[in-house]
């Protein structure tokens, strides 16, 4: 549609200068879009970002239906997709802040489609319900990669998924629980992020799954903060006010830890490596891994967001009508307080932070 709108425009132009006496410029041909390094071998790191586009050539289109802005780690992703896919890349970003709701989601991904764009980006809010807009966005021909967390779908029904394993995530953390502790009692509370999103059903099932392992513990509660400071700092509130006895707080991200420690402050109790209660955290950004060196958080469970550039890659191949992965995982690691030694985790170092992109 947009080459057939271009061809009209010229047409118009061929025309109205011909009225004029004057000759149409030859207009440059478009230039093919670079080749993109292989997109399936995991790393920590993104891979280098292409080359950008040079001038001329037909931008790519690309409807981004983003969660939000909820945590420290959502906008280090959205600014890693901005910059990634920018003009200058060869690339016409339509970026759509959902702010957590689905049902603003469901129709940003519907405008896309109406709009008849070349790609479709979707970080689902919830992992359910997206079978109807996804067949949509397939009748119209256009492809559809699932990034950050997945979706409850039949994989022939988007065509490719980029993002980290949050079960895993999940069982990374209580693997190094269970070493720390090394057969002690646990009475645990549980922050959990947003009700149905794939990141807070995978943490939650890898972290249980651990747990149904060691009898010992004890998982007190378990409630939702949404993934947000306010929300965390809410839920620990709660907890305080019911629970007395505890010894361990898993937050399912930073933004989360924050407001538990902000409870738990004015509550006085005492956390961290000196503390009273262990905090697990997830995400792993700049600030939480400060925490994390400070001995606040004993262990974080890192998230990577730097994610575009493997998108980037995928929809390179499939302007180039190469191969391209249907399923790419983005590595994790996790990382521990000074003075902790762990098999499952790097202990945090101020060269660590230093050396962090995000």
């Amino acid at each position: 549609m947009k080459k057939l709108i271009a061809m009209l425009l010229a047409l118009v132009m061929v025309m109205a200068l011909a009225a004029c006496g004057g000759a149409p410029a030859e207009e440059p041909a478009p230039t093919p879009a670079p080749e993109a390094p292989a997109a399936d071998a995991p790393a920590t790191e993104a891979p280098e970002a292409e080359a950008p586009a040079e001038e001329g050539g037909e931008a790519i289109v690309v409807g981004f239906a983003q969660v939000g802005h909820e945590s420290d780690w959502r906008t280090a992703n959205t600014k890693d997709y901005q910059t990634v896919f920018s003009a200058e890349n060869g690339y016409d970003l339509i970026f759509v802040d959902c702010d957590n709701d689905n049902a603003v989601q469901i129709e940003a991904v519907r405008s896309s489609i109406q709009q008849g764009v070349d790609y479709i980006i979707l970080a689902p809010i919830q992992s359910a319900g997206w079978e109807s807009v996804l067949q949509e966005a397939q009748d119209a021909g256009i492809p559809v990669i699932v990034a950050d967390r997945q979706v409850d779908a039949d994989a022939s029904m988007y065509d490719a998924f980029i993002g980290t394993d949050t079960k895993v995530e999940g069982v990374l953390a209580g693997n190094w629980l269970a070493e720390y502790l090394n057969g002690a009692e646990a009475k645990i509370l549980v922050i959990e992020g947003t009700i149905g999103s794939s990141a807070a059903i995978g943490r939650t099932d890898g972290f249980n799954e651990v747990a149904a392992e060691h009898p010992e513990w004890t998982i007190l509660d378990s409630q939702s903060g949404d993934f947000t400071q306010a929300g965390g700092q809410a839920v620990m509130e709660s907890y305080i006010k019911s629970y007395t006895d505890f010894n361990v707080v898993v937050c399912q991200n930073d933004n989360e830890a924050y407001g538990a420690m902000d409870a738990m402050d004015a509550a006085g109790i005492t956390y961290g490596v000196d503390g009273d209660v262990i905090i697990i955290s997830y995400d792993a950004t700049h600030d939480g891994l400060q925490y994390t060196l400070d001995g606040k958080i004993h262990c974080n469970v890192e998230c990577n967001p730097i994610q575009a550039q493997y998108v980037a890659d995928i929809i390179q191949q499939m302007e180039n009508g190469e191969e391209f992965a249907t399923y790419t995982l983005v590595e994790d690691q996790a990382f521990v307080a000074p003075g902790i030694e762990s098999e499952y985790a790097i202990t945090m170092t101020q060269e660590i932070l230093d050396g962090r992109a995000y």
